[in-house]
């Protein structure tokens, strides 16, 4: 165990100049994305629903092929996919639209206690108006256990909703196993995909997923637009939550937003196209940072080390108040867990989940790579949190006890990078 003090003399002013790494919470849109969007917030402002003259025409136009682009990233067909205002959105629709509109089969929907609060939250909802919910237990990695989903299914089970993967510690559900279970029930899958997109291979005509939430921020488009895949066949009969003038099939109505679609559209093909590059490349980043992070002691990574996407590092941090940290690293962005929830003072509902004690899972930091992320900005923030780890430790009695019994505490590491 090493115990030594280390000196940190940059906390008296904010560097303006933070790496960012909070890729899970948003991402920079690219470039090339905010080009194509320019001219639909400039000359080409029509509405896409003004269907007697050349600017709505031409609108409707980009909407439709923005609609494609998503459509291909997915292995769906355009018209499978209905534009929301994001993620939260989409997701609301998917499980108390589809709940709603099945109440007469059943009032069982089953789910996981890791969820997005997206996820959740509406779940409560139902709850709230005598649906019944199941919240399935992960494992120490974070992952499900596919018997416990299976004995889970009732006669009245209309809905399973299970995301790709997790916002906050990254690992992987076995997606195409729980696709597969609920195909042979009858059950409809939901499937939170806003983690995945761009990093893992999504396409419906291999995985029989009915229902798949995306958003564009997540890959690098704007805020405020998401999607919603709605299987044709069988065709899902959703209740829409927003009526109006009956856009996007009457599912959810409301003026297109033609400039964020086409953002969109262009992020999802560029995502695409990048996909296989990028993932190879942030892998690397993934492993340098992991391998400086393993000369720390006392931190522990939280969910599985070999089923995650290589974007996501979540660890807590042993000895050391998290809040504390957070204030301490001024050069790095980064975050305790989702974004949605960085307000609240209780310790993170996934990190709970895992079995962590109180103490780990309110020293929980999320770190999550990206496009832009380079192995020179590894290397600072590691830096970073060395330094600030250790001078934070210093100041901890705790520390100091442990350092002094350390004989006592043979679990004290974990190892990060086998």
């Amino acid at each position: 165990m090493h115990c030594n003090k280390e000196d940190n003399n940059n906390m008296s002013q904010p560097n303006l100049d933070v790496i960012y790494l909070d890729y899970a919470a948003t991402c920079p849109i690219d470039e090339r994305v905010l080009e194509q969007m320019l001219p639909w917030l400039k000359e080409n402002f029509g509405n896409p629903a003004s269907t007697s003259h050349a600017y709505g025409w031409q609108a409707e136009e980009a909407v439709e092929r923005a609609r494609a682009q998503v459509a291909s990233a997915m292995g769906a067909q355009p018209r499978e996919v209905i534009f929301t205002s994001g993620a939260t959105e989409s997701n609301n629709l998917a499980i108390k639209g589809y709940a709603l509109a099945q109440a007469h089969r059943g009032k069982h929907l089953i789910t996981v206690q890791t969820e997005h609060k997206a996820v959740l939250d509406p779940c409560a909802a139902l709850e709230a108006q005598g649906f019944e919910v199941t919240y399935l237990p992960v494992d120490a990695d974070g992952l499900i256990d596919l018997q416990a989903l299976e004995d889970a299914i009732r006669p009245d089970t209309v809905l399973v909703s299970v995301m790709y993967v997790n916002n906050e510690i990254g690992v992987i559900q076995p997606v195409q196993q729980i696709a597969e279970i609920c195909q042979a029930h009858g059950v409809a899958y939901h499937m939170d995909a806003v983690q995945a997109a761009g990093k893992l291979d999504i396409d419906v005509q291999q995985l029989p997923v009915d229902l798949i939430s995306v958003s564009a921020h997540k890959v690098y488009g704007p805020k405020g637009v998401g999607a919603l895949y709605v299987r044709r066949r069988p065709k899902m009969r959703l209740q829409p939550l927003i009526h109006g003038g009956g856009q996007e099939l009457g599912y959810r109505s409301g003026t297109l937003p033609t400039h964020q679609i086409v953002g969109m559209g262009a992020a999802f093909e560029l995502a695409q196209q990048l996909q296989e590059t990028e993932v190879a490349r942030i892998r690397a980043l993934q492993q340098q940072f992991l391998e400086g992070l393993a000369t720390i002691p006392a931190l522990y990574l939280n969910g599985s080390l070999t089923q995650r996407v290589p974007h996501n590092i979540n660890i807590s941090v042993d000895y050391v108040q998290g809040e504390a940290l957070l204030l301490a690293l001024q050069h790095i962005a980064v975050s305790s867990g989702s974004a949605c929830t960085s307000a609240v003072l209780e310790p993170s509902h996934v990190i709970t989940a895992l079995g962590r004690p109180e103490h780990l899972a309110h020293s929980a930091l999320r770190i999550t790579l990206g496009r832009f992320t380079t192995s020179e900005q590894v290397d600072q923030a590691l830096h970073e949190l060395h330094t600030q780890i250790a001078r934070l430790r210093d100041l901890s009695p705790l520390w100091h006890d442990a350092c002094r019994n350390q004989a006592e505490m043979p679990n004290l590491h974990k190892v990060l990078v086998s």
